[in-house]
């Protein structure tokens, strides 16, 4: 592969994000391609906006993925899916999972007053977004499998329908990166991404 493949990663603190960028970029590393990230933690702690940019392919010069040229976003949270939809490039693909996580107010409410959370963001993102708007129920995927924290790693099996990347490379990643006691889980939690996405991304 010569061309540089660009990855934008959005979501809200303690959504994994961080985990699920490192996961990629070590992937990409082991596939033999030539990587950079670059991170926006922001408010991460108190739930906001966390974004990660993760480019890679033969040689890579600059971390960050110019406005509108995302081949692929993944999207952790709906509302921020649609925050960032312009950012995928015409015939690009974004994933997103379905959950909601709106902002907390706090004693700031008054200023937010007429500001709504977005009643159907993957939605309206098919208007905004240039390429294809694919939705993964995650958090219910999660729940199925018995952790709720588990939807990063089904968001990367979603992913990796759409890279030219061995799943053994995934699964040695997943193996390496994540505790011990949730080997297995994540392993289960990324096959059932794979699965989900699949037949829409192949």
């Amino acid at each position: 592969m010569s061309e540089v493949v660009n990855v934008l990663i959005v979501g809200v603190g303690g959504q994994g994000v961080v985990l699920a960028s490192n996961i990629l970029c070590e992937v990409a590393l082991r596939a033999g391609y030539d990587v950079k990230k670059s991170e926006i933690h922001g408010m991460s702690q108190r739930g906001g906006v966390v974004t990660s940019h993760v480019r890679f392919g033969e040689k890579v010069y600059s971390p960050l993925i110019q406005h509108g040229q995302a081949d692929v976003m993944l999207g952790f949270e709906s509302a921020e899916a649609l925050r960032f939809a312009h950012e995928v490039k015409e015939g690009g693909l974004m994933l997103s999972a379905t959950q909601k996580i709106p902002p907390p107010r706090g004693p700031q409410k008054k200023k937010l007053k007429g500001l709504q959370y977005p009643e159907t963001p993957l939605e309206d993102a098919k208007s905004v977004c240039k390429g294809r708007v694919v939705p993964i129920e995650a958090e219910k995927i999660a729940e199925e499998l018995g952790n709720p924290r588990l939807t990063n790693t089904i968001l990367l099996g979603a992913l990796s329908t759409g890279l030219d990347i061995s799943d053994d490379i995934w699964n040695e990643t997943i193996r390496a990166m994540v505790p011990p006691k949730t080997i297995e889980l994540n392993l289960a939690a990324f096959a059932r991404g794979k699965a989900v996405a699949e037949d829409v991304v192949a």
